[in-house]
C-alpha cells in the first residue's frame, strides 16, 4: 500500500497533464521539488515522515517521472515550471507553502519567493544556491539525457553508481540499486530513464536556460523569507564560499552541512532530516 495518493493535472499553460504525489498530513502545506534529471521519487523517505505533521506534496515537473512529456524543449525552464507549481497549490487550495527545493527545485523555490513571497512561508534549498559551479554544470551536462542502453536493473544500478558515485562514495550496492529505482521506471521488462532526454536541452547555448543569469539579485529579494541552505561537504555545484556568502547575505538563513556527500544530499541523512524538522516546526509555529 502507497503512502500517497496520485494527483493529475493540467500544467499553467494547458499544454501537458502533470502529477504529484500526495502524503496527506495536516497542518502546514509542503512542496517538495526535485532536480534537473530527477522525480518526486527523491523525496520518498523524508515526506512521509514530515507528513506525520504538515500536508506533503512531491511533484513531478514537466518531462519526469509520471509527468507528460512536453512536445516543445524549449519548455522545460524553470520560468514555466514554477508557474506550474502555483498552478497546482491553486488547484489543491493551497494558499501559502513552505518549499523543499533540491538543485533545480532550490532554484525555483527562489524564484517563487521572489515574485509571489505571499505565497512562501518558508524555503529549504538543497545544494544550490544564486551562483553555481561550472564544475558541478559540466558533470552533470557530461550525462543527462546520454545513457547508454539499459537491459536489466543491474545496468541501471551500475549507470547511477558511475554518474553518482562522486556525490555518494559510502553508498553500498543495496544503495545504488534504490537509488536506480527511483531514477528509472518500467517499460516492457526493461528499465528507462524517468525523465525526456530533451530536458538537456538546457545546457545547449541556444536552449532554454538551466538557472536564470543573476540570481543574487534574486536572493537579494528573499531577505525577508525564512531560508535553510542544505549543502553537500563535497558538492561541486555550490561552494563553500558562496555558501558563506549567502549566509552573510540573508540575515534570517540557516545552515547545516551533510557530511560525505556531495550534489545533492537526498535528504534521509540524520543531519539534513534534524535541520529540516527543527525548521519546518519554526515555520509551522510562525503561521499559528
Amino acid at each position: 500500500m502507497t503512502a500517497y495518493e496520485d494527483v493529475y493535472y493540467d500544467s499553467h499553460d494547458l499544454r501537458v497533464k502533470l502529477y504529484a504525489r500526495d502524503y496527506g498530513g495536516q497542518g502546514m502545506p509542503v512542496i517538495c521539488m526535485h532536480g534537473l534529471s530527477r522525480n518526486s521519487a527523491d523525496f520518498e523517505v523524508i515526506a512521509p515522515r514530515l507528513a506525520e505533521r504538515y500536508r506533503v506534496i512531491a511533484v513531478d515537473q514537466r518531462g519526469r517521472g509520471r509527468s507528460d512529456w512536453d512536445a516543445e524543449p524549449a519548455n522545460y525552464t524553470p520560468a514555466l515550471y514554477v508557474q506550474d507549481m502555483f498552478k497546482l497549490m491553486g488547484d489543491l487550495g493551497i494558499a501559502r507553502a513552505a518549499l523543499i527545493g533540491t538543485s533545480m527545485g532550490g532554484i525555483m523555490a527562489m524564484i517563487m519567493g521572489m515574485i509571489a513571497p505571499q505565497a512562501v512561508i518558508g524555503m529549504v534549498i538543497n545544494d544550490v544556491g544564486p551562483e553555481i559551479d561550472v564544475a558541478g554544470l559540466e558533470r552533470i551536462k557530461s550525462y543527462v539525457g546520454k545513457s547508454p542502453p539499459i537491459r536489466s536493473w543491474a545496468d541501471a544500478a551500475a549507470r547511477a553508481k558511475q554518474t553518482n558515485d562522486v556525490a555518494f562514495p559510502d553508498y553500498t550496492e543495496d544503495d545504488w540499486l534504490a537509488f536506480a529505482r527511483r531514477t528509472y521506471h518500467e517499460q516492457n521488462g526493461v528499465p528507462v530513464s524517468a525523465y525526456d532526454p530533451g530536458i538537456s536541452g538546457a545546457f545547449d547555448p541556444d536552449g532554454p536556460v538551466v538557472a536564470p543569469p543573476d540570481m543574487w539579485g534574486i536572493w537579494e529579494a528573499l531577505k525577508e523569507i525564512p531560508v535553510l541552505g542544505v549543502r553537500g561537504e563535497l558538492s561541486d555545484l555550490l561552494s563553500e564560499a558562496t555558501f558563506g556568502k549567502m549566509l552573510e547575505t540573508h540575515p534570517g538563513m540557516r545552515a547545516v552541512t551533510v557530511a560525505n556527500r556531495g550534489h545533492a544530499p537526498m535528504l534521509d541523512e540524520p543531519e539534513a532530516v534534524t535541520a529540516i524538522e527543527a525548521f519546518l516546526a519554526d515555520l509551522a509555529e510562525l503561521e499559528k
